[in-house]
């Protein structure tokens, strides 16, 4: 049961849900706009937060469900599972086999994770994100620091637990993954939510 949920964890992760969205109200394959991202912060910036709404819930529901529910489906000795659950739903929005191995940058679907593992942190973290992207706009730099911060909350929460070093792992990776980002935001080059950029993306 455990290969099984493993392999549905990876499977509900990769769904593709900016790219359905774009193509059902828009008819347009996201990856070919914007910053060919097929996150919910290109969808936001394509389609508009009416689209971008659902596609943003939707991502974090698919990493919510595996960490919440797939370790009682396996039974109370799979409970450590919940880790591996969430990380594979990660890996699957990141690399989705449905699109070509493409796919998002794993913010919402990691919130998702972490809002079934440590929700305090990441209730501190949203506000973060709120808040950093009401002052500055750059969303890319308010999903880094919300992701940086998850981590530190918990280690104050619930002390240098398990899920805190899954925490560092998936800051780690979120970083790693805005690596372009953080190159237009040194050259002033990156997107602004109400604002333009100095040169295009």
């Amino acid at each position: 049961m455990t290969w099984v949920l493993l392999a549905c964890s990876y499977l509900l992760g990769g769904i593709p849900t900016s790219f359905l969205v774009a193509r059902v109200a828009r008819g347009i394959d996201l990856r070919q706009h914007g910053s060919g991202n097929l996150g919910a912060t290109n969808a936001f910036r394509v389609l508009g937060w009416k689209g971008a709404t659902p596609i943003f819930l939707v991502d974090i529901a698919k990493g919510f469900a595996p960490a919440f529910f797939f370790p009682a489906w396996d039974g109370a000795a799979a409970s450590g599972w919940a880790f591996a659950y969430g990380a594979l739903a990660i890996a699957g929005h990141v690399f989705s086999p449905y699109v070509g191995f493409r796919g998002g940058k794993g913010v919402a679907t990691g919130a998702g994770v972490f809002l079934a593992l440590a929700p305090i942190a990441v209730a501190i973290g949203t506000l973060i994100w709120i808040g950093l992207v009401a002052t500055t706009g750059y969303v890319s730099l308010a999903s880094m620091t919300a992701a940086v911060a998850i981590p530190v909350v918990i280690a104050f929460t619930h002390g240098v637990a398990p899920v805190f070093w899954v925490g560092v792992g998936v800051a780690a990776f979120v970083v790693f993954a805005h690596r372009a980002n953080i190159g237009r935001l040194r050259r002033g080059e990156e997107h602004r939510f109400g604002r333009r950029a100095r040169a295009s993306s």
